[in-house]
C-alpha cells in the first residue's frame, strides 16, 4: 500500500500521465559469480523486489503486521461446514478439470448470472477443428464456449489475462492507487503501464467517494498503443466505490478505442454505507470486452484459500485456459468444491437479511467507522473508504523525521511503525 501511494502523489504532481517503467524502485543486480551464460531473463530483472515479500519478512519479527491485509477471524460457518462435506468425498482429493471444478464453476455461473442479468455458461465443450494439435502423437484440444474459469487467486486472473492479451510493445493504463502486482505483471509481459489518478474534488482527505478520475485525463492517457484498462472497484487501497457514470464514462472510452477493459472486483460484496456495487461488465456493450474478476479470499474472509475466478465472454476464457493449462494447470479440488457448495447454499438468500454477504457488510462497515474514529482521535486524516479491506491515512500530523535513505519516507514510516509501535 505505502508504494501505491508513492506512485499516486507522483502522478498527481505531474500534468501528464505517468509511464511506469520500472514500476518498484530498488532493484538488486544480478550476482556476477554466477555463470555469465545462467542469467535471468530480462522479464524477470525488469522489476524490482516484491513488496509482500520484504513485509511478510518484516511481519514476522515486527509487533504488527503491516504487509498483507486479511481477517484474523474464522471464515464463516457456511463455507466451514461446506469444507468439512467436501473433505468426506474422496473424489474431492484428486485432480480435477482445469478449467475448474464443475461445483465451482456451476455455482459461479448461477451468482453471476443473476447479479449481471444475463446467463453465464460454466460448461466446457470440445471443438475438434482448427483448436486440436497434434504434439508426439499427444491430442492436445482447447476448450471453448465457456465463460468461467478458476484460478490460484485473483492474482492468477490477472496474470493469465496479462499473458494471453498483452502484447510486447502495448500499453496498459491503470488507475491510481493501484494494487501493486498490475504494473510489474504488465511489465513483466514487456508492456508499459501508464497511471491515471482519482484526483480529490472536495476538502482533503474526506471520504473516497470525493476522488474521481478526470475524464480528458482519462482519454489523454490513451495512445494507439494502449491495450486495455485495469479498474479496481472497489479500490485497494483507497476504498474507491465507482458510481454508474464514472463507470460509463470509462465503458464510453473503451468503446471508442477499442480497448479492453479488466475489472478487478474482488471487494464486490464489500461496500459501505448501503452502496451499490455496479459492474462495468453490465452497461451496454461491454460485455464483450470486459473481463470481471473475482475471489473466494475476499468473498468469504478466507485469503489463504487462495481462490480467484474469472468471468468473461468465451473469447477471453479460452486463451486464459491455454496460459492455465501450461502453467498450474487446475487448483484445489477440496477447496473449490467447498466454495461452489457455499455459493449455492448462499444464491437464495441473495439479497436478503440473511446472506452471509449482507452480515458481513454490517460487519465490516461497523469495524471502519471505529476505525476511523479512533484514527480521528489520534489527531490524524483518515479518507473514509467506501468498500474494501483498507483505509488510507494522511500521516504527515505526526511529524516524523528518519534518517536519509534511498527508501521513500512512507516505506519508512511503516517499517518504523511495524517496529516500534
Amino acid at each position: 500500500m505505502a508504494a501505491n501511494w508513492r506512485l499516486w502523489y507522483r502522478s498527481i504532481a505531474q500534468t501528464k500521465p505517468t509511464i511506469l517503467l520500472r514500476p518498484w524502485p530498488f532493484i538488486r543486480p544480478f550476482s556476477s559469480a554466477m555463470d555469465s551464460r545462467i542469467t535471468p531473463t530480462e522479464r524477470v530483472t525488469c522489476v524490482g523486489e516484491n513488496l509482500w515479500v520484504e513485509f511478510t519478512a518484516l511481519a514476522a519479527k515486527a509487533k504488527v503486521n503491516l504487509g498483507q491485509g486479511f481477517p484474523n477471524y474464522s471464515p464463516p460457518d457456511v463455507l466451514l461446514d461446506s469444507l468439512r462435506e467436501a473433505t468426506e468425498k474422496p473424489l474431492m482429493h484428486q485432480y480435477t478439470r482445469g478449467q475448474g471444478h464443475p461445483r465451482a464453476v456451476k455455482a459461479l455461473a448461477d451468482i453471476y448470472g443473476r447479479v449481471m442479468g444475463r446467463e453465464i455458461n460454466p460448461n466446457s465443450e470440445v471443438r475438434l477443428s482448427s483448436e486440436r494439435l497434434q504434439i508426439n502423437s499427444f491430442k492436445v484440444v482447447f476448450f471453448n464456449h465457456l465463460q468461467v474459469i478458476v484460478t490460484v487467486g485473483a492474482y492468477s486472473s490477472l496474470y493469465f489475462i496479462i499473458q494471453a492479451f498483452v502484447h510486447p510493445g502495448d500499453e496498459v493504463i491503470v488507475i491510481e492507487p493501484f494494487f501493486d502486482c498490475y504494473a510489474p505483471m504488465t511489465t513483466m509481459a514487456g508492456a508499459k503501464t501508464v497511471g491515471v489518478p482519482l484526483r480529490p474534488q472536495g476538502k482533503f482527505p474526506g471520504s473516497s467517494k470525493d476522488y474521481t478520475i478526470d475524464p480528458n485525463e482519462l482519454a489523454s492517457a490513451i495512445t494507439d498503443k494502449t491495450k486495455a484498462i485495469i479498474i479496481n472497484n472497489p479500490n485497494n487501497p483507497l476504498g474507491k466505490v465507482y458510481s454508474q457514470g464514472e463507470l460509463e464514462m470509462v465503458a464510453d472510452l473503451c468503446k471508442k478505442r477499442d480497448l479492453l477493459c479488466i475489472s478487478d472486483e474482488v471487494y464486490e460484496w464489500l461496500t459501505h454505507d448501503g452502496l451499490r456495487h455496479f459492474k462495468i461488465a453490465t452497461l451496454p456493450d461491454m460485455w464483450e470486452r470486459t473481463i470481471t474478476i473475482g475471489s473466494a479470499g475476499k468473498t468469504f474472509n478466507a485469503t489463504g484459500w487462495k481462490l480467484g475466478w474469472t468471468i468473461a465472454p468465451e473469447k477471453y476464457i479460452k486463451y486464459m485456459m491455454k496460459v492455465a493449462a501450461n502453467s498450474c494447470y487446475t487448483m484445489s479440488t477440496v477447496l473449490q468444491e467447498a466454495v461452489g457448495s457455499a455459493l449455492q447454499k448462499e444464491l437464495p438468500k441473495l439479497g436478503t437479511s440473511e446472506s452471509f454477504f449482507k452480515t458481513m457488510q454490517e460487519q465490516f462497515q461497523v469495524k471502519r467507522d471505529e476505525m476511523v474514529a479512533v484514527l480521528k482521535e489520534t489527531g490524524l486524516d483518515p479518507i473514509v473508504p467506501e468498500g474494501g479491506y483498507f483505509i488510507v491515512v494522511d500521516m504527515s500530523r505526526l511529524g516524523l523525521t528518519f534518517d536519509a535513505s534511498n527508501e521513500y519516507y512512507d516505506y519508512q514510516l511503516v517499517k518504523w511503525l511495524a517496529g516500534e509501535k
